[in-house]
């Protein structure tokens, strides 16, 4: 019994060092190097899963009934579905669509407007929101405090039973930072996996994406994570002028962040307020529904020009882009076993 007790002692030792043992962060074959430098924020198993818990846990809103994954669903590309504007507490609704979370380790300014200038500080935006969680992060702190299943997963991941905000959010950050979407059908395509290939119909989608979209949806993201006007009339009812409110600059007004294409399939509604359910009318929003302006794209200056065949061909390959292992993937669930007595 004794050496059994050795062996028993032993394991749950070596478990406990491989779970803070540092982690890289994953960079897919032929990506661009990350923005965010995990240096200052070395990843951990005991720490992502301290992450994944507060993601999970409604305990961060005023009235404990919203929760990061309430807009944020991961089946749905980590964003609602159910309707077009972000809803919190007490029934209120917020100013935009929800934006899908992945691969965000490559993307410097964060939200819609590029409010959040880095991912550490990124959750601070919802929790104080007034229309999504209403808190203060000193309120929030004092719950978790309170909390014996946070103590534990606190000190499980930080050496100490200390919460603190700044381990609060780094944390989180670090949950987000493994929401990486690189296994569709596309990247199979180009890694040239074995018995995977487009069909003539993607294949033309393709070539008509790299005509038309690769300006601002660049591969291998599918977004260049900037700003741009999209030829997208305001809602005349929100107002919502983008950029701008936050820059100041006249040449910002109606711009909006760049939204990856990456399971765009599971991702609607479509747009900064959610206007477009469906893909097709975001493709017939490029050919015929462009609104000039000083500050439109570039890119969209040219009509274009798509038949009701190119369009189909267009989804088809946008289609491609789905990936279910990510979708699907347990590791980023409500952790159950957490708060489990």
């Amino acid at each position: 019994m004794k050496y059994l007790a050795i062996l028993i002692l032993s394991f749950i030792i070596l478990a406990a060092f491989t779970s803070n043992s540092q982690l890289q962060l994953k960079r897919p074959k032929g990506w661009p190097a990350p923005v965010y430098d995990s240096r200052h924020n070395p990843l951990s198993a005991n720490k992502i899963l301290l992450g994944r818990a507060l993601f999970h846990d409604p305990i961060l809103s005023a009235d404990s009934t919203i929760s990061c994954v309430s807009c944020h669903l991961q089946y749905s590309a980590f964003t609602h579905i159910d309707h077009q504007l972000s809803h919190g507490i007490y029934g209120r609704t917020g100013r935009r669509n929800s934006p899908a979370l992945m691969n965000l380790a490559w993307s410097k300014l964060l939200m819609w407007d590029g409010a959040v200038n880095h991912l550490d500080m990124q959750p601070l935006a919802p929790i104080a929101n007034k229309d999504e969680m209403d808190m203060s992060i000193d309120s929030v702190m004092k719950r978790l405090q309170r909390s014996p299943v946070y103590k534990r997963l606190f000190y499980n991941a930080w050496g100490d039973s200390s919460i603190t905000g700044e381990r609060f959010l780094k944390s989180m950050a670090q949950f987000m930072l493994t929401m990486v979407s690189s296994n569709s059908k596309y990247d199979k395509v180009m890694r040239k996996e074995q018995g995977i290939a487009f069909s003539e119909q993607e294949e033309r989608g393709l070539m008509l994406f790299r005509r038309y979209c690769n300006e601002c949806h660049r591969e291998p993201l599918f977004t260049t994570n900037e700003f741009a006007n999209n030829g997208l009339p305001p809602d005349t009812t929100l107002n919502d002028y983008g950029r701008v409110t936050i820059t100041h600059k006249a040449a910002d007004s109606l711009h909006f962040k760049i939204p990856t294409l990456r399971n765009v399939e599971y991702s609607f509604p479509y747009m900064h307020d959610g206007r477009f359910s469906r893909l097709q009318q975001v493709i017939d929003h490029y050919t015929s529904g462009i609104m000039h302006s000083n500050t439109l794209s570039p890119a969209l200056n040219a009509p274009i020009a798509l038949s009701p065949e190119n369009k189909v061909d267009l989804v088809a390959f946008l289609l491609t882009l789905s990936d279910k292992a990510f979708l699907f993937d347990s590791t980023y669930s409500f952790p159950h076993f957490v708060f489990t007595p």
